[in-house]
């Protein structure tokens, strides 16, 4: 049970299903970007082997559960209260973000929730039909988070939401945002921007995928490229970081309420 002390520094655990280490360090330095309470403190976790080194599929992501919940290490400092939140940085509808809230007292998120609340709360009421929409990887992630979107609304998948532009891909896979080279990186995040502005009149960008942190600058400059001095006002969203701004919320917020 996760129980603050008094004076001790708040600690969320960042966790990375896959077993990519370099991702769970990009991670991590994009969250300790933010300026935050000091009482705040940010630590990694890195999935063990055999969980995947990137996670492109259904497949992926039950298996990186499945190895998540067997970490006996992990499972004893959750239980221990050593964490007071766990951001699960996998932007997909992943298991683990219900399945750890099982822990008495710990606040959980994911990347994928984060980053739709705060898509909403930077453009509650749009006065010019402004849509928010999800940059990602893979072709899987278009239909899986689409739907996602839909059932975090409590929708039907095949409705329609207003507001939601969609998602575009890049064809790239998590694990290439680190080791294909940076032009070929930039030049499919650009194309998958492209087509996501061209779609309506898009103020908010998510980035769909963990390792896309650092990448901000090449979606404004599309941005900036398909709507002229407008585009500098564009939102984009780096998944992490809203989940660690949410979570440290959460705990202001369980102190305030209860």
């Amino acid at each position: 049970m996760a129980q603050s002390q008094p004076g001790r520094r708040q600690r969320i655990l960042v966790l990375n299903p896959n077993s990519s280490t370099s991702m769970t360090e990009g991670m991590v330095n994009a969250a300790q970007q933010l300026s935050l309470q000091d009482s705040i403190e940010i630590r990694g976790y890195t999935a063990p082997s055999p969980a995947p080194a990137s996670i492109n599929e259904q497949h992926d992501i039950d298996s990186s559960t499945a190895v998540v919940l067997e970490d006996e290490t992990l499972k004893k400092e959750l239980n221990s209260g050593r964490y007071d939140a766990v951001l699960v940085a996998c932007f997909s509808v992943h298991p683990l973000v219900s399945q750890l809230c099982t822990y008495e007292g710990l606040a959980v998120t994911g990347i994928l929730e984060a980053s739709i609340t705060t898509a909403l709360s930077l453009n509650p009421s749009p006065l010019h039909n402004e849509k928010w929409g999800i940059v990602t990887t893979g072709k899987f992630w278009e239909d899986h988070l689409g739907s996602g979107v839909k059932g975090f609304f409590g929708q039907d998948i095949k409705s329609e939401n207003d507001r939601f532009a969609g998602v575009y891909s890049t064809g790239l896979n998590a694990s290439d945002f680190h080791t294909v080279p940076p032009e070929q990186v930039q030049a499919r995040l650009q194309d998958a921007a492209r087509k996501l502005f061209s779609s309506g009149n898009v103020s908010c960008v998510v980035m769909g995928c963990g390792g896309m942190a650092g990448l901000e600058d090449t979606i404004r400059k599309t941005a900036v490229k398909e709507y002229g001095k407008a585009g500098e006002q564009v939102y984009i969203i780096d998944g992490v970081k809203a989940g660690i701004l949410q979570l440290e919320q959460t705990i202001r917020s369980r102190k305030a309420f209860r």
